[in-house]
């Protein structure tokens, strides 16, 4: 089962100061800084009211977030829905046609287990499922 929108991720070049500008749009720091060493990228999470945004940026250059920025540009990167059974979901939706990026989940950011639907299996748009690690 879905549950909701979990955060909404957005591709930067510079974290250190697109936290400095978004600390003084939201009036309040990221609540939270971290670095995915397997997927070579540095996060930052602001929280208003319910919402999550999730701040990337890469810190190599063999890293998504660097080739999407090259490709694309800075800006929303994909949007994160919560699952309730992230394994369940996986299964499901390969045995329904869709394609990861990759066919297993794994650790991500914010005591997350995470997987992602390739772009090319829904509409142009990276969707990330998520479920807090318990």
């Amino acid at each position: 089962m879905w549950k909701n929108v979990e955060h909404i991720g957005i591709a930067v070049k510079d974290l250190k100061h697109v936290n400095e500008v978004y600390t003084r749009l939201f009036g309040q720091p990221p609540y939270k800084l971290e670095s995915v060493a397997s997927e070579q990228v540095d996060t930052s999470f602001f929280k208003v009211g319910e919402t999550k945004i999730e701040f990337l940026s890469a810190n190599g250059e063999d890293s998504a977030i660097a080739k999407f920025i090259e490709k694309r540009g800075e800006g929303i990167h994909h949007i994160a829905f919560e699952v309730e059974d992230i394994h369940h979901e996986l299964k499901r939706l390969q045995e329904d046609g869709f394609q990861f990026t990759k066919p297993e989940v794994f650790k991500g950011a914010d005591n997350k287990l995470v997987c992602f639907v390739h772009p090319k299996s829904a509409n142009g748009v990276l969707v990330e499922l998520c479920q807090e690690i318990k």
